[in-house]
C-alpha cells in the first residue's frame, strides 16, 4: 500500500508506525485501531488476508476468487479457524483481514471476530457492504473491528450494479456505508482501477466527502479469477488516475478533511508521487523518499509483509497468488509455513531483489518500489520475476 495521505499531506494514521516506522504524535486512536511499530520493514510479521469463505451473494466481474452464491465444500470449520487464530496471535501478526467471497455470509463470522479480539488481534473486514444492516453495523462496532472496507465500483448505480452482477447492489452497498457511519464505525471505500472505473474518480471523491467516509483504497487490477477478462489501464490512463487521486487527496487535506487515501498493488505509485513532490519543490520530498526507502515497497510485501489464507486453508504469498500454495494450515501452523524457505519461490520473495529481471532489476528506484506485484507479472508472463506489466513509469523516469 502507498499511503497517499501520509506521504503527500503529512496526515498521521493508526497504521503509520507499521507502514513507515514512525510513531504517531498528533492523533490518539483507540487501542484496537493501532498497528504496532516494527523495527524494520523486513522484520515485519505479515498482515493476513483470510478468505474465510468463497460464498458470495454477488457475482462481480473482477472477483479474484471467482465466487458465486452457493455453498462450497471443504472450508475451514469454526474450531479450525480458532486454532489458526491462536497461531496468528502467538506469531504476533499485525492484522487479520477477514475477506471472502463475502465474509458476512459465514454464520460464525462474529464468533470468530470476538475470539480474535480476545487474543488481542487487530481485526479488519473486507465486504461488499450489502449485508450491513444497522444491527450488523452496531455489532461490528461493538466487536471493535479496526476498519471495515466496503467495495464500490462507481458513483453511478448502473455501473456499480453491472460490475457486481446484481440490480440494486449500489443502493444496498450505500446503506452499508451509511449504517457504519451512523454508529461511528470506521469505514472505507475500496475500488479497483480499470479503464472504466478510472473515468469517474472525481465523482467517487465527491461521494467520499458527501457520505462522510473515513478512508479509501484504490486497487490496481491484478488479472486473476474473473478479473483476468478485464482490461488493465494503459500507462497514460494509470498516470491520469493517480494524478487525480493525488490532487483530490491534497484538496481534501487543505480543506481540513482528514480522509485516509491509499493506493494498492502498484508500488510505482510511490515513485510517481516522490517525483511529483520533487518537481513541486515540496518541503517534505526528501522525507518522503526516506519513508519509501524504509518501507521498501513490494520488496517487503507479498511473501513478507502480506500473506493469504484461502477458504480451504491453503497459504499463499497474497490473495492474487492462489495458483501456488506453500502449505495448508490443517497440516502445519501458518507461522511454520510462512517461515519455511525450502520452497524456492517463497525464498525468492523474501530476497526478491536478487531475482528481479528486465526493467525492474535495472530501475534506479528498485529499493523503494521493490519490483511491483509479482502475482501480476507471473499471471501475465508466466515468469514470477519478470517486470511488472502494471508499471507505468517511462524508461527515462527509471533509468540511472
Amino acid at each position: 500500500m502507498i499511503d497517499i495521505s501520509v506521504l503527500y499531506t503529512g496526515l498521521e494514521t493508526p497504521s503509520t508506525p507499521h507502514r513507515y516506522g514512525r510513531e504517531i504524535t498528533q492523533i490518539d486512536p483507540p487501542e484496537y485501531q493501532r498497528m504496532r511499530r516494527a523495527r524494520s520493514a523486513k522484520e515485519r510479521r505479515p498482515i493476513v488476508v483470510w478468505n474465510l469463505t468463497r460464498t458470495c451473494n454477488l457475482k462481480c466481474q473482477h472477483c479474484y476468487t471467482d465466487s458465486e452464491n452457493r455453498k462450497y465444500e471443504g472450508e475451514l470449520s469454526t474450531e479450525e479457524c480458532k486454532a489458526v487464530l491462536d497461531d496468528l496471535a502467538a506469531f504476533r501478526v499485525p492484522a487479520v483481514l477477514f475477506s471472502g467471497g463475502e465474509p458476512l455470509s459465514r454464520k460464525d463470522i462474529f464468533e470468530l471476530a470476538a475470539y480474535a479480539r480476545s487474543l488481542g488481534l487487530h481485526v479488519v473486514l473486507s465486504t461488499n457492504g450489502t449485508l450491513i444492516t444497522p444491527e450488523v453495523a452496531r455489532k461490528l462496532k461493538d466487536l471493535q473491528f479496526a476498519y471495515v472496507g466496503i467495495s464500490l465500483d462507481s458513483a453511478f448505480p448502473e455501473v456499480h450494479d453491472r460490475f457486481r452482477g446484481m440490480e440494486g447492489a449500489y443502493e444496498r452497498t450505500m446503506k452499508g456505508f451509511r449504517n457504519c457511519v451512523d454508529v461511528e464505525q470506521k469505514v472505507g471505500l475500496r475500488l479497483t482501477l480499470t479503464r472504466e472505473t478510472c473515468e469517474n474518480l472525481d465523482h467517487i471523491f465527491d461521494l467520499i466527502e458527501r457520505e462522510g467516509i473515513h478512508r479509501a483504497c484504490f486497487y490496481h487490477l491484478c488479472p486473476s479469477g474473473r478479473g483476468k477478462d478485464l482490461y488493465r489501464m494503459d500507462p497514460e490512463q494509470s498516470r491520469q488516475a493517480i494524478e487525480t487521486i493525488l490532487e483530490r487527496t491534497r484538496d481534501l487535506n487543505e480543506r481540513g478533511k482528514n480522509v485516509e487515501i491509499l493506493t494498492v498493488d502498484n508500488h510505482c505509485d510511490g515513485i510517481f508521487l516522490q517525483q511529483k513532490m520533487e518537481r513541486e519543490g515540496h518541503p517534505r520530498a526528501g522525507q518522503v523518499k526516506e519513508m519509501l526507502e524504509w518501507n521498501g515497497g513490494a520488496r517487503y510485501s507479498s511473501g513478507v509483509g502480506i500473506s493469504n489464507i484461502d477458504f480451504d486453508g491453503d497459504v499463499h504469498a497474497d490473495q492474487f497468488s492462489m495458483f501456488r500454495s506453500f502449505g495448508n494450515v490443517r497440516d502445519r501452523p501458518f507461522s511454520e509455513i510462512w517461515q519455511d524457505t525450502s520452497n524456492e519461490i517463497m525464498a525468492g520473495l523474501k530476497e526478491r531483489l536478487d531475482h528481479l529481471q528486465g526493467r525492474c532489476a535495472e530501475c534506479r528506484h528498485v529499493t523503494r518500489c521493490g519490483g511491483g506485484l509479482r502475482a501480476r507479472a507471473e499471471v501475465v508472463t508466466g515468469n514470477p520475476w519478470a517486470p511488472d506489466p502494471g508499471c507505468y513509469l517511462s524508461d527515462e523516469e527509471i533509468s540511472a
